[in-house]
């Protein structure tokens, strides 16, 4: 889902939900692959600092450093993990299918100047079906590459619920080798949205406009592309280092005539640890 930070996703699954809008445990997420033989729940809490564009296309970055609890639990049906809490429907070793829930922070338009008089962007989740391929050899199970197909609907938490659209974001996933213990994925993706969803973003209403920032109506269909990279290593059995470099572009996106589109890139980085103070002793399902 795109959002002001811009979907940094999340992959602590949090206590309640996971906020795609924070970067914990990066590499979880653009890595396909799943460690065997880990515990049916976890639980612990985790801190990040990262820097970012306040939106795709914006030319200030926001920085931010956040402490969340997590909980993640992998079941059968029922699981929270990699920046996804909800529903697993279907699981193949080519295929699975889930319903699920995520949510993405807000930004005040006041710490954005191209955004300053401008109406805030709330807090905004998402519900609705994943399905995710296994393009690799999956005769043992695990595949290397990953091919994710989400379609959610988007609502705005900061305004009772107000529909905000539909976004759609194909992600092509794989594994890095590195060195020393660590971990790494690759994610290359595209997201697209409704006009509903892009207004959110880009629309600036009559009164709105200014002589900089002419009124405009903003389109559906491609929001950004992404290149990103996330990696993690576990100092010890209960602390874990993670981290991750993103690239975001506007180039040929719906509405990159926008003038709220001041920049084509923008980059993201972030570090952080997360520490585990509790796990079942149960193995859960992969």
């Amino acid at each position: 889902m795109p959002h002001p930070n811009p979907r940094l996703k999340v992959s602590l699954a949090l206590l309640i939900a996971s906020l795609s809008g924070t970067p914990f445990a990066v590499s979880a997420q653009t890595s396909p692959s799943t460690e065997p033989g880990q515990p049916l729940w976890e639980i612990g809490v985790g801190a990040v600092a990262a820097s970012q564009p306040a939106y795709p296309g914006a030319a200030t970055n926001t920085n931010r450093v956040i402490a969340l609890p997590f909980f993640i639990y992998r079941g059968d049906v029922v699981r929270a993990e990699q920046g996804n809490v909800g529903l697993r429907a279907l699981k193949t070793p080519r295929y699975e299918l889930d319903v699920g829930f995520s949510a993405s922070l807000g930004s005040s338009a006041n710490d954005v100047p191209e955004r300053i008089g401008m109406a805030d962007i709330g807090t905004l989740v998402e519900f609705g079906p994943r399905l995710k391929i296994n393009l690799g050899d999956v005769s043992q199970g695990r595949s290397g590459i990953r091919l994710d197909l989400p379609l959610r609907g988007v609502f705005d938490l900061s305004n009772s619920f107000a529909n905000r659209g539909i976004s759609f974001e194909p992600q092509l996933s794989f594994d890095v080798p590195l060195p020393d213990g660590w971990r790494g994925g690759v994610g290359l993706s595209a997201i697209f949205g409704s006009q509903r969803l892009n207004e959110t973003f880009y629309t600036v209403t009559a009164a709105e406009a200014l002589a900089n920032r002419p009124a405009y109506t903003a389109q559906a269909g491609l929001l950004s592309t992404r290149a990103s990279f996330g990696a993690s290593k576990k100092l010890t059995p209960d602390l874990r280092a993670l981290g991750f470099v993103r690239l975001d572009s506007v180039a040929g996106s719906a509405n990159s005539d926008s003038s709220l589109v001041t920049k084509t890139t923008g980059a993201s980085i972030g570090v952080g640890l997360a520490y585990t103070f509790g796990r079942s002793s149960r193995t859960g399902s992969e």
